[in-house]
This record gives C-alpha cells, sequence and structure tokens, in this order.
C-alpha cells in the first residue's frame, strides 16, 4: 500500500474499527512517510519521541488556526487558551498551575476515593445485573467512574456529573480530523453551555471556598497579580473534565474487550500473577485511548532524513509507535510482563499529559476489582467501536455479571 493509500484507510470506518494492520503496512514504509504536500506520517517509536520532545515542534495554536480556519473564533468550541493548544510562554506557565493538582502526593491521596467510587459502581451493576440483564459497561462504568473522579477533583457537585457526558462527548470530536459542521455545531452548544456552567460554579467559589481544585484556580484569577484571565481558566477547566474522563473511558473500554478475548488473562489479573499496573500499561500500549496528535514547526529540519518544512504538518502517529517492532519486540501479541515499557499513548516532552497518572490509577483500581467482584464477567453481546482516528475506543460494550 502507498502512503496516501494507508491514510485514507485509516480515516474510512474499516480503518478506524482496527488501525493495526494498516499501522503495519505503514513501518514497512519507513519511520517517516510523506503523504503529500506539506502532511506526513510519523510512525517509528523513536521518531515519534523525539518530535514530541523537540520544543522546536508546535501544537496547534491560534496563530496557526488564523492562517487555516480565519473564522474560528465565532466557534466556542474553538477557544484556544487551553494547554492543549498553547505555546511557550503561555504553555509553561498554565501548565505549571494545574499540575500542583496532579503531584504524585496528590494523585497517591486519590486512591481511597477512586476505591470506593470503584465499589459503589460494581454494587449498581451487581444489582442491575443480578438476573443475568446484559447491561452496558461503557455507561455503568466506564464512563462513570472516571467522570466521578474529575468531578471530584474539580469540585463539582454530585446531582451535576451525569449532565457531562454527552457534552464531554461532543467536545471531543473537535479534536478528530475533517469534522462536519453539525458536529462542529453540536461542539459549540456544549462549549456554551459548559463555561455559562463553569462561571456559574467559579462564582459559588468565590463566595463559599472550599478544598478542591475549582477554589484554587479561581484563586489564581483575582487580585493585582493575577496568573490566570478567566479565559484561561474556563478553556482549562473544560480540558480537564473533557480529557480527565474521555482517555480514562476509553482505557477501561479497550481494557476489558482485550480481557474478555483471553480466557487466561482474568485470572492471572484477578490472582495477582499479572500485576495490575503492568495490565494498565500494556493496555496503553497495545490499543491506545489516543492514536494520533500533530505538529508543526517554523524552520527548515528534517525526520530520519525527510525533509520538514515550515507549517508542514507532521502526524505522530502514537498507536503505530506503540506497535514498533523495535521497541516492542512481537509488537501485535499483548505481553502484560514487557521487559521495556513507555507507550507513547499520553505523548512526551513539554505536552505529557498532565493526568496521566491519575489515569492510571483509575485503571489499576478498577480492573482487579472488577474481576475479583465478577467472576463470572463475560461478553453479552455485539460491541461497537466509536468512529474516531485520534480517540480509540467504545461506544457500546454489552455485558453479564452474573
Amino acid at each position: 500500500m502507498t502512503a496516501e493509500e494507508i491514510f485514507t484507510a485509516l480515516l474510512e470506518s474499516p480503518g478506524r474499527d482496527d488501525p493495526y494492520p494498516l499501522y503495519a503496512e505503514l513501518h514497512k514504509l519507513g519511520d517517516v512517510v510523506p503523504i503529500g504536500p506539506g502532511l506526513m506520517m510519523v510512525a517509528g517509536y523513536d521518531a515519534i519521541s523525539s518530535v514530541l520532545r523537540d520544543p522546536a515542534y508546535r501544537v496547534q495554536d491560534a496563530a496557526w488556526l488564523d492562517r487555516v480556519f480565519p473564522g474560528w473564533r465565532e466557534h466556542p468550541s474553538m477557544s484556544m487558551d487551553s494547554i492543549l493548544n498553547l505555546n511557550p510562554p503561555d504553555h509553561g506557565r498554565i501548565r505549571s498551575l494545574i499540575s500542583r493538582a496532579f503531584t504524585p502526593r496528590r494523585v497517591a491521596a486519590l486512591q481511597p476515593p477512586v476505591e470506593r467510587m470503584t465499589d459503589e459502581l460494581l454494587d449498581a451493576m451487581a444489582i442491575k445485573g443480578a438476573d443475568g440483564s446484559p447491561m452496558e459497561f461503557m455507561h455503568d462504568f466506564a464512563f462513570l467512574l472516571p467522570v466521578r473522579v474529575i468531578c471530584e477533583l474539580i469540585g463539582i457537585p454530585d446531582s451535576d456529573r451525569e449532565n457531562f457526558r454527552p457534552v464531554a462527548r461532543d467536545l471531543a470530536a473537535t479534536i478528530e480530523v475533517n469534522i462536519d459542521e453539525q458536529t462542529l455545531a453540536r461542539a459549540d452548544v456544549a462549549a456554551t453551555w459548559l463555561k455559562d456552567y463553569f462561571t456559574e460554579l467559579a462564582a459559588r467559589r468565590r463566595a463559599e471556598p472550599r478544598d478542591d481544585l475549582m477554589t484554587a484556580l479561581v484563586g489564581l484569577c483575582d487580585g493585582e497579580d493575577a496568573q490566570l484571565t478567566d479565559s484561561e481558566l474556563l478553556d482549562n477547566l473544560t480540558l480537564l473534565l473533557v480529557a480527565g474522563f474521555e482517555t480514562t473511558t476509553n482505557l477501561l473500554g479497550n481494557g476489558l474487550s482485550i480481557l474478555m478475548s483471553d480466557p487466561e488473562l482474568p485470572g492471572a489479573l484477578r490472582d495477582g500473577s499479572i500485576p495490575a499496573v503492568s495490565f494498565v500499561e500494556e493496555v496503553l500500549r497495545y490499543d491506545s485511548p489516543v492514536q494520533a496528535t500533530s505538529r508543526r514547526r517554523r524552520d527548515e529540519a528534517e525526520i530520519c532524513g525527510v525533509q520538514v518544512g515550515p507549517k508542514d504538518e507532521v502526524v505522530l502517529m502514537l498507536g503505530a509507535g506503540n506497535r514498533d517492532g523495535r521497541r516492542f519486540p512481537d509488537p501485535d501479541a499483548f505481553r502484560p510482563q514487557r521487559a521495556v515499557g513507555g507507550p507513547l499513548s499520553f505523548g512526551a516532552g513539554a505536552h505529557f499529559c498532565v493526568g496521566a497518572a491519575l489515569a492510571r490509577l483509575e485503571g489499576a483500581v478498577a480492573f482487579p476489582r472488577l474481576l475479583a467482584r465478577f467472576p463470572q464477567l463475560a461478553a453479552a453481546g455485539t460491541p461497537e467501536r466509536r468512529n474516531g482516528f485520534v480517540l480509540r475506543g467504545f461506544d457500546v460494550l454489552p455485558v453479564t455479571v452474573s
């Protein structure tokens, strides 16, 4: 297959359902593969890692959108003040503030609440599935756990949390490629709703401060030495909410699918012969919740001997890098106790996912407790993959628990 044929196939439903044979074809063409004028895919692990860690490569920011989509400011969903869309110096300034909520000590302190929330959801699943009726794992568990955790961290009341799933799903669609006008319109409605919600919640926290992230960030917006603008506050709260459970939801669904496809894996995870942290790490490598990201640079350069021009779009195929046999021998086999780790699923360098440790914690807590509670857990119907190039997960994953 040619590079263009592979890229086209990855954008179509069969390729999105199972991109891994296409990644294998891509690896045959090299680490860096030009697709057409101004566009190239990077598939090699080392090449992707080097680009992610090189500060000369920049994310898509407001200046880039001004060139390619001058009307972007008319769309609330395309606001560009989150750390996902910022380059130095603003990226480092804001990231350093947000990172305070994700220190190793703070993440470790979240383990008891994550365990409690996991057990509460498993209790509800046990009641719902007691008669052997199928239930939908993505809705009944994989969405609810991460959203409860990130809402707990931010300080969103329990009564409001169920409202965020459709909002977050509509907003997450904006990071996919070639979104249509209907998708963008839904994302704009979702962004407006969410910013109105956070504006009102910020006002409440100013009046009645609490021990949560919202109160801490609101304090950084106020006073003569304010370190965040209101727009930066709202955009980064939106990012934390969406990214805080969107990728973890996919991690949980992808991991359970793998467990149900191998009859020996559940027992090994249940009895501890496969450590939960090792299992989560291999899920991240084998079926990454995030499959791709992109970068640009302002000057001429080379990646593995391939020329990169200013403003060229460099598509970093994270899912392909995680299947690079030079880094991970026998890359298409699921091996939870590999000697070499380090999947690219959370990125690398300055834009490494700020919530990576929290996502890993949720997975490491959830899978063993799920299997211990439901020894008879089994697939109960046809799963449905979400139709995404960037984000990979399930829309529907039916199971029975008894």
